[in-house]
């Protein structure tokens, strides 16, 4: 895949090269291309001036980074204890059904969502909860789900 590594100098060149500022260079390279490519990683490590190690250490040491593709919409599926006992799971089976997802492939072919599931998203009094693109949407069913994600692909043809 190629990168356009101009927006890569622009992104270390904001942020600043010294390995202080290596995990907001991250972020940034993250929040625009949804991962962290090795190929990115490795020239980050050149520019920076940083051993490849200590960069792959800070990108797999941090769960909100990931080294595989993300789709454009991230949906969170909470599994933790009060979104479990009312009935998380479904919500889950029903989303992966919709885009043709399952526990071994978790992005769509056209890179268009991604789903993961969470030990908790914090929002216990609200579940079960899922987020897209990190917004909560509270009291979730398996209809609402799909309602959603249909309301998304609809917003999305129509760009």
């Amino acid at each position: 895949m190629e990168f356009d590594l101009k927006k890569i100098d622009d992104i270390i060149n904001s942020c600043g090269c010294e390995q202080k500022h290596l995990i907001t260079v991250l972020q940034h390279i993250q929040s625009d291309l949804h991962y962290l490519p090795k190929e990115i990683l490795e020239y980050i490590s050149e520019k920076m001036d940083i051993s490849i190690a200590k960069v792959f250490s800070v990108a797999t040491f941090y769960e909100n980074f990931s080294l595989d593709p993300k789709g454009k919409y991230v949906i969170k599926i909470c599994d933790g204890t009060a979104c479990h006992v009312r009935k998380s799971i479904p919500i889950l089976e029903r989303v992966r059904k919709i885009l043709m997802l399952d526990e071994n492939k978790s992005t769509t072919d056209d890179m268009m969502f991604t789903v993961e599931t969470v030990s908790c998203l914090g929002a216990c009094g609200l579940a079960p909860v899922i987020t897209v693109n990190d917004k909560v949407h509270p009291a979730m069913t398996p209809d609402k789900a799909e309602e959603l994600i249909n309301e998304i692909k609809e917003a999305e043809a129509s760009c």
